[in-house]
């Protein structure tokens, strides 16, 4: 048993004194009653009835009980009440190649494409969603979940690290992405593909379109300037920082592959969008997601206590009814 108003209940040290008061004030009538010889005692209340008065009090002091109960909402037991989430099933595919640390984009192309991604899931309303990590391969980072505090705290904890085989295989991206819809329904799933496109490898045209033929929406995000920018390496052994280079020792700059992107966009049924200095956040993308057809997600059941105020308000205005009906004279 539970009250929603727990504080409701203190009135009932109240009542206990109101007892308490009506107790000692009807001993002191009889202590003035025995004082008087028996024939004036039947004279004075020959036509009053003592016994409904005294029940005449008790049933209106428990009336104000129960109403006191009444008040406090008292819940009894529990229910189950249904819940229907809708949405979409979102995966996040994103690059984790070294060409992410460049920063071109401030503070950088990673950093950039988490901060978006984190106010995207955050305005999310009943989608579920998941992460694949990717670059030379690519693995399931995050199943599909609406547990969206587990998806800001996973997608906290990546960076250019993760995945030692270098490269951006975006095909592979996509397989895994697919084999993580394999258990859905044909519609109501959208591919969130966030890449700078550099050194893109694989068959990711052909398996976008076949995707897309399954019912699977794939959009495409890229980051960065188009100018490009140098690819930093964090020595492990000081603060100082040096610049990616090639077998001929030059300088390599990172420069996004916007047109691969837009072409596994066209391929996928979906949209390209792009993240950088001047423009674009995930706002722009959330009202695409929103525009789109939902499904219900998940039925949820939970269990609460059940009001139960109504009956003790009921007794309540029974009790002090009859109270107030009740003769006090004898018949």
């Amino acid at each position: 048993m539970n009250f929603r108003f727990q504080w409701v209940l203190y009135f009932l040290l109240l009542h206990l004194l109101v007892w308490l008061f009506f107790f000692l004030k009807n001993n002191k009538k009889e202590l003035i009653f025995s004082s008087i010889s028996e024939k004036n005692h039947n004279l004075l209340s020959f036509k009053i009835n003592f016994k409904f008065i005294f029940w005449k009090r008790i049933l209106f002091l428990a009336g104000l009980f129960f109403l006191t109960i009444s008040a406090s909402g008292p819940q009894i037991g529990t229910r189950i009440k249904p819940i229907e989430r809708k949405g979409v099933d979102l995966v996040i595919a994103l690059d984790t190649s070294s060409s992410m640390d460049s920063d071109d984009v401030t503070p950088s192309r990673l950093k950039k494409s988490k901060f978006e991604i984190a106010r995207l899931i955050q305005n999310l309303k009943g989608d579920r969603v998941a992460i694949i990590v990717f670059a030379g391969t690519s693995h399931l980072y995050l199943p599909l979940t609406t547990d969206y505090e587990a998806a800001l705290l996973f997608l906290n904890q990546i960076d250019t690290k993760m995945i030692p085989t270098q490269g951006t295989s975006i095909s592979s991206a996509l397989n895994t992405a697919i084999s993580a819809f394999q258990d859905d329904p044909e519609k109501f799933k959208v591919l969130l593909l966030v890449s700078d496109g550099e050194d893109h490898e694989g068959e990711a045209l052909e398996i976008a379109n076949n995707a897309s033929k399954v019912g699977m929406i794939i959009n495409t995000i890229g980051v960065g300037s188009k100018l490009g920018s140098l690819v930093p390496i964090q020595s492990a052994k000081s603060n100082e920082r040096s610049f990616k280079r090639n077998k001929q020792g030059n300088l390599i700059t990172s420069i996004p592959n916007e047109k691969v992107l837009q072409e596994i966009a066209e391929a996928g049924k979906g949209k390209s969008f792009w993240f950088s200095n001047n423009g674009g956040s995930y706002k722009t993308i959330l009202a695409e997601i929103d525009n789109l057809e939902k499904k219900v997600i998940s039925t949820h059941e939970y269990s609460e206590y059940e009001d139960r105020y109504q009956i003790f308000g009921l007794l309540s205005f029974i009790l002090i009814l009859i109270s107030l009906t009740l003769p006090t004279r004898k018949i």
